[in-house]
This record gives C-alpha cells, sequence and structure tokens, in this order.
C-alpha cells in the first residue's frame, strides 16, 4: 500500500529526481499517441510526472482545500470505467501537423484507449477532455420559433426550444516550445514570464527544460455541437461557428451594456439552422472573462467609462481600458484557432463573429472562412451602441464603412448613477 503523502517529507519539484525512472517523454506532434507519450499531471506518484504544473486549473487549488480539510484522499485515482466520449473526433491530420496545434492535447478525451499499455502498467493518466451530450434551453430560440425563424423538428430542436447538442469540456495544456513559436518569442522569455508572473508558483518553469508541457491554472473551454459531428470536416455540408469568449455578467444575467449574449443566443440559432440544413454549427466558448482581464478590471472600467465627463462614449471606449489594465486585451487569439484543428476543420462557411482578431487567427492558421456573420442591428441593446460602434470603428467586420473614430463622442450611453 502506497504511504500517503501528507506523511511523507516534501520533495521539491525544481530539479529532475537523481533517481528513480525517468518520467515518460513526450514527443509532441508525434503521429501516435503512444510515439507522443500520455500527459502526467498527476501527484499519486511524482515520479511519473511528466509536465508542470497539475490538472484542472485553477480548481486544483480547490482539490488541495479538500484534501488539506479530509474531504478527499490524496491517493484517489478515478474510475474512467463509463467515462469515454458519446461520440469520438478524430483522429485528424492536423493533430499530428506541426504546431497547428499547441495550446491543447487532441488525445486528451480517449485517454485510456489511447494510452492503454500505461494504464496497465499502473500510471495515473487522466483525461484533460470530456465529451457527453445534453439539451440547452435559451428563452431566445424559443422566441425565434414563435416568429417564425426557427422551425422544430423533432430531433435537433424541440417545440419547447431545447436544442439537442453534444458537448466537450476542454483544459488547457500547453506545449511550450509550440507556444513560443505561435507569438513569435524565445521558449526562454515565455518561461521567464510564466515564472515571475505567477510569482515563481512553478518553478519547474526556469528549472526543467526537459519539461516541455505546462498546464497552465486558467479555465478552458466548452464546445457545443448542433447536428451531426461528421458534418463538421464535411466540404460538401456548410458549417457554422462562432468563437465567444465568456462574458458572465451578459452571457448569464444579461446585462446590456455589451452585445456579449445577444451575439451568442445569435450565434447559437446560426448554428441550430445550419444543422438542420444537414451541415453543423459549432460554438466554442472561452474562459477568458473581461477580454481575460478578470471581472474586477471589468467593472473598474466600466465605472470609469460611465464616469466619465459626458457619460459613456465609444471614443473613449479602449481609452479607460488601457487607464486601469495597461493594455486594452490579453485574450491573444493567436492559440484559438487550436480548438478548431481539434475537430479537423479547414473551412467554415458562416463564421458569425465580426472580430478582426478572430478572423486574423483562424484565417492565419489556414481554415478557410467563406461568409462572416454580423449582429442583427436590432439584437444591439441600446447601452451597448458604444460598444458596438467602438469595435467597428477599430477594426470589427461591417458590410458599410467604418464609424470614423473622431465622431463617435455623439454615441453616448446612460450615465452610472451614484457617487461620481
Amino acid at each position: 500500500m502506497r504511504e500517503k503523502r501528507s506523511s511523507r517529507h516534501i520533495v521539491l519539484t525544481s530539479h529532475p529526481s537523481s533517481h528513480g525512472p525517468k518520467p515518460i517523454p513526450v514527443r509532441w506532434g508525434a503521429a501516435t499517441p503512444m510515439e507522443r507519450g500520455p500527459i502526467i499531471g498527476t501527484l499519486s506518484n511524482p515520479d511519473h510526472r511528466n509536465v508542470i504544473g497539475t490538472h484542472n486549473g485553477a480548481y486544483a487549488l480547490y482539490r488541495a482545500l479538500a484534501i488539506a480539510s479530509g474531504g478527499l484522499d490524496p491517493e484517489h485515482v478515478p474510475d474512467l470505467t463509463l467515462t469515454s466520449p458519446t461520440f469520438q473526433f478524430g483522429p485528424h491530420p492536423q493533430w499530428s501537423e506541426p504546431d497547428a496545434i499547441v495550446s491543447l492535447d487532441p488525445h486528451g478525451a480517449i485517454v485510456r484507449a489511447a494510452f492503454a499499455a500505461y494504464f496497465e502498467q499502473g500510471f495515473d493518466i487522466r483525461p484533460t477532455i470530456a465529451v457527453t451530450r445534453a439539451h440547452i434551453h435559451l428563452p431566445e430560440l424559443a422566441n425565434a420559433i414563435r416568429q417564425g425563424r426557427l422551425q422544430p423538428d423533432g430531433k435537433l430542436l424541440l417545440a419547447n426550444g431545447d436544442a439537442v447538442v453534444a458537448k466537450a469540456a476542454v483544459e488547457p495544456v500547453w506545449h511550450l516550445p509550440g507556444v513560443a513559436r505561435r507569438f513569435g518569442i524565445e521558449e526562454q522569455v515565455l518561461r521567464r514570464a510564466l515564472f515571475e508572473e505567477t510569482a515563481g508558483m512553478y518553478p519547474e518553469l526556469v528549472t526543467r527544460p526537459d519539461f516541455s508541457v505546462f498546464l497552465p491554472p486558467i479555465g478552458g473551454l466548452t464546445v457545443y455541437f448542433f447536428g451531426d459531428p461528421e458534418a463538421i470536416t464535411d466540404p460538401a455540408r456548410p458549417l457554422a461557428v462562432r468563437v465567444h469568449d465568456e462574458c458572465n455578467g451578459s452571457d448569464v444575467f444579461g446585462s446590456d451594456i455589451c452585445t456579449c449574449r445577444p451575439y451568442l443566443a445569435h450565434g447559437i440559432e446560426v448554428a441550430v439552422k445550419t444543422a438542420q440544413e444537414g451541415g453543423a454549427g459549432v460554438i466554442v466558448y472561452f474562459r477568458k472573462e473581461g477580454r481575460a482581464l478578470g471581472e474586477v478590471t471589468k467593472f473598474l472600467v466600466y465605472n470609469a467609462r460611465k464616469r466619465q465627463k459626458g457619460g459613456d462614449s465609444a471614443d473613449k471606449y479602449f481609452y479607460w481600458t488601457e487607464c486601469v489594465a495597461g493594455t486594452q486585451d490579453v485574450r491573444f487569439q493567436e492559440l484559438m484557432p487550436d480548438v478548431l484543428h481539434w475537430l479537423g476543420i479547414r473551412r467554415i462557411d458562416r463564421f458569425v463573429s465580426m472580430s478582426n482578431m478572430k478572423y486574423d487567427a483562424i484565417v492565419g492558421s489556414g481554415i478557410e472562412i467563406a461568409e462572416r456573420i454580423r449582429i442583427p442591428d436590432e439584437l444591439v441593446p441600446e447601452d451597448a451602441k458604444v460598444e458596438i460602434h467602438a469595435k467597428m470603428a477599430a477594426g470589427y467586420y461591417t458590410e458599410g464603412p467604418a464609424p470614423n473614430p473622431e465622431s463617435l463622442s455623439s454615441v453616448v450611453g446612460r450615465e452610472l448613477k451614484g457617487d461620481t
């Protein structure tokens, strides 16, 4: 019986062990899972770890609390017997194309099958992707049925507005050399910045060059699939895609200061309609709250925008973000197309987004986009016109001429009530 970790001496992970077996090497981009090697970020046997960080991102800290309080056995190994994906994606050619995917593990949903030989040897390998099925219910879909824009078919869209979907949860898995190349920087520069800006939380970033994979403590993403998953890679069938970055205030609670929920709902409507035409719809939901600056920063910016002289205005939309955060945006769409390559996508027929940054990243990664679909004017809340005008002036897609930034001061939202 293995000795409890809590009763052992503390083992520092900052340097390679001078004894015991060498960790299984990770050969990123290899043609087969066994050639690539498994991703092992578990602590049940520290000698087996071959990556920096642990699974579950920021939720690893809750696991630590559970262990410290006695609510979780640190030696627990999950039983994965009945957890396999409800359907399987791939493998696709992009899975082994050099640097096509650098921020997730394409084999992460099928570890039990892909690395069966290692499981038999007692290695604790955890999935980083899970695929299941569900129904989702949005009032906007029920409203689209009432207004005649969508027709329930009893299979993909039910009469009560429920949409039948498959969905995949994906944890980030960064191949550091590939991420560095994606940003055009030296790997050493990337490792040092990650080490210093996490206050030295992961010393292996600078002491373990033999570990090339990092499990960052950040949120992952969820993919929602509408229609036949096989249609995603069939060039003869239409594909609609919306890539959406988290906005909790709007997406969940309906805040009208931005277009996030209306655009997300519109993207889902287009996805459903495309699936009903014999194609497929894909919604990718990234956990990048407040342009990845965080919700506290976002609310501070809201206050500054509303309290400035004259109230909220499109010509100062980005200015206040820079004042508070020092930059406009840290979502870095360079890594975003990886999930599309995991799905095997080569062409998007309907891209439901106005973002020039997302469009450029996707097209730059080798995926063709046939049509860009903007949010209909009638779906833009009055208070969100500040945002949409500012973004169009900054380069967002629009069929007509972009607004002149110098004239945007006339686009004013409601002033924040209260102390100024």
